[in-house]
């Protein structure tokens, strides 16, 4: 079902008129066996899709958080070989959650758009976001990408103006990643009665559902987005409760499943009609 996971997803959400749960971990954190048994974990918790990060030493785009993330993936030894290999185990018992790989453009190309497209496919990855590709030059990776069968997924931001916006939804697939905020993941928080009128200009843009990400960390910050996007993306409080579990000596795996667990039932009720009092 290689290519069709996310459409279905999204699909499957409108359907019960609620907004999806993006869950963002990092491949390898703390190390892959743990990785994997949260990979294998959220589902049940409550996400609906899962970002995947590919580990890197400079993630631009990434607050303190998910920086720290990527060097505990990298400390543990953590490859792109070792991020397929977790993506395939995890497609061993789960066939139908989208996974999204999200990272920066010189781990793929360091192994060529075609050889990673194919690769990225082959361990049933449904789409990538490409942090730092700008749309002007991504067509050689969405062409790679296209015929692999895997979503290239682009970012918008608070600053892309309608010309901008045209150019990136031109050949994005799957969703739209909104990002909320100017600045770093993790960096400020999200604001709904803000972020609404952007989601519906990015969704009448590009016909595709929009994804909220960039300053989510509580609850009751994704049940407000929620309310007005067609998904909320947490990350930072998640690789978070890793650092603190390991800081603790506590399972890391159980504490991450249990703030997805609280951040999936926000965001899974967050539209649910509560009716008013007599």
């Amino acid at each position: 079902m290689i290519g069709g996971r996310i459409q279905a997803r999204f699909a499957e959400l409108s359907r019960k008129n609620r907004a999806g749960f993006v869950a963002y971990v990092m491949a390898g954190d703390p190390d892959a066996e743990t990785a994997l048994a949260i990979l294998q974990g959220l589902p049940s918790a409550g996400a609906d899709l899962i970002e995947l990060g590919m580990p890197f030493s400079d993630p631009m785009a990434d607050g303190p958080p998910v920086q720290r993330a990527a060097l505990r993936a990298l400390a543990s030894g953590m490859t792109m070989d070792g991020v397929f290999d977790l993506a395939r185990r995890f497609r061993l018992t789960d066939t139908t959650t989208p996974v999204v790989l999200m990272g920066y453009l010189n781990p793929i190309l360091s192994q060529g758009y075609e050889t990673f497209a194919a690769r990225a496919a082959a361990a049933g990855i449904d789409g990538l976001i490409a942090v730092d590709c700008p749309p002007e030059e991504a067509d050689p990776l969405a062409d790679a990408l296209d015929r692999a069968g895997v979503d290239l997924i682009r970012l918008a931001t608070p600053t892309t103006d309608e010309a901008r916006l045209a150019i990136v939804a031109r050949r994005t697939r799957g969703f739209v990643y909104y990002v909320s905020v100017a600045g770093v993941t993790g960096a400020k928080a999200a604001v709904a009665h803000d972020v609404a009128p952007a989601v519906a200009r990015v969704r009448e843009a590009s016909g595709l559902p929009v994804a909220v990400g960039f300053g989510i960390r509580t609850p009751e910050q994704a049940a407000a987005i929620a309310r007005v996007a067609d998904a909320a993306v947490v990350g930072s409080t998640l690789v978070d409760s890793i650092a603190a579990a390991v800081a603790e000596g506590e399972d890391p795996a159980a504490r991450l499943l249990a703030t997805a667990a609280a951040l999936g039932e926000a965001i899974s009720s967050a539209r649910v009609l509560v009716e008013e009092p007599r």
